[in-house]
């Protein structure tokens, strides 16, 4: 009883951070449930199972609560559950985990871009952003991100890393590239699973595993896609390249692919993400001359309030259009 709640609690964790980073389901679950004793196998069935269920609640709180962008959903599902098919189709030949070290080789570099992205100041956004959150922005190759997500869903369970990222490069705003992203994922989730369970996937199941993980990520979809709403962009970037980080790493950790110093390499990730989150509030020689330039401004503004203008350091209305008193001239002292 006590394992089924520790599942339960996974599960709502993970829908929590996957609601609100759009990405990070598979990875925590999958560490939480790992970490109970059950075994791989049972665990890669459950989480393949949850996503969908989880996926169509999380989905189904981002359009109430307006997070998502009906034509960017579509342009996401459509060459994503194509993606996952083949992905499907690749893995029955091909060993996924033998695509894993690649895969965290080039999510890592993405979140590397995301955290140089996200540790610059963002404009401020306007009404088009909030109203319209596609104006404006690139989206060439949303389709082609799609079905790599998709592809990279069927071989080794990952959506989320591969498409938000990409749409958060793209300037989609994170409310929407969240939203978007775990809505679309239902297609794909759905689609992945019929794949799975049409090659045996469904051996070694456990049905109160799998129900204890529903009902914790069906909990927290609703409490995740409200709170999105109110996280600063910024905040909802770095967390996102965080999470991209510290997961690759330990991807390429066990692979082999990175030394192993744990430690050190984890304290360098945290360093990056703290430097980041206080460089926009760091003075700069462009702000330090901006400032000079307002209070030049300012003091020219004061010093001609009276209409006089000043001229030199005697001060000498010299100037022309200054005023003069009557009678009063340079000379006259």
């Amino acid at each position: 009883m006590t394992d089924l709640w520790l599942i339960a609690l996974a599960g709502f964790l993970a829908s929590v951070v996957d609601g609100a980073l759009g990405m990070g389901f598979g990875p925590t679950s999958a560490s939480i449930l790992l970490s109970t004793g059950l075994s791989p196998a049972a665990t890669a069935a459950t989480v393949n199972i949850a996503k969908t269920a989880t996926g169509l609640a999380s989905g189904v709180s981002h359009w109430r609560f307006k997070n998502i962008d009906r034509s960017l959903v579509i342009r996401l599902a459509v060459p994503g559950a194509f993606g996952a098919v083949v992905g499907t189709v690749i893995l029955a030949t091909v060993d996924g985990s033998a695509l894993r070290p690649f895969l965290a080789l080039l999510l890592l570099t993405v979140g590397l871009r995301i955290l140089v992205r996200f540790s610059r100041p963002l404009p401020v956004a306007s009404a088009a952003t909030t109203d319209r959150p596609l104006d404006g922005v690139d989206l060439r190759g949303v389709q082609i991100a799609g079905a790599t997500g998709g592809l990279t869903n069927g071989l080794v369970g990952t959506w989320g890393p591969v498409v938000t990222p990409f749409l958060l490069h793209r300037g989609v705003p994170p409310r929407f590239a969240v939203g978007s992203v775990n809505t679309a994922e239902v297609a794909v989730a759905v689609v992945s699973v019929g794949a799975f369970l049409s090659t045996g996937g469904a051996e070694g199941l456990a049905a109160g595993v799998v129900i204890a993980m529903l009902l914790g990520g069906v909990a927290a979809a609703p409490l995740a896609a409200y709170v999105v709403r109110f996280l600063p962009p910024r905040l909802l970037g770095l967390a996102v390249a965080g999470l991209l980080l510290v997961t690759q790493t330990r991807e390429l950790l066990t692979a082999g692919w990175l030394p192993q110093a744990p430690g050190a390499i984890y304290g360098t990730i945290a360093v990056g993400l703290l430097v980041a989150g206080v460089r926009p509030h760091l003075p700069t020689r462009q702000l330090a001359t901006q400032e000079l330039a307002k209070q030049q401004v300012a003091t020219q503004e004061v010093a001609t309030s009276d209409g006089t203008t000043i001229d030199g350091a005697d001060g000498d209305a010299s100037a022309p259009g200054s005023t003069r008193l009557p009678g009063v001239g340079l000379g006259d002292e």
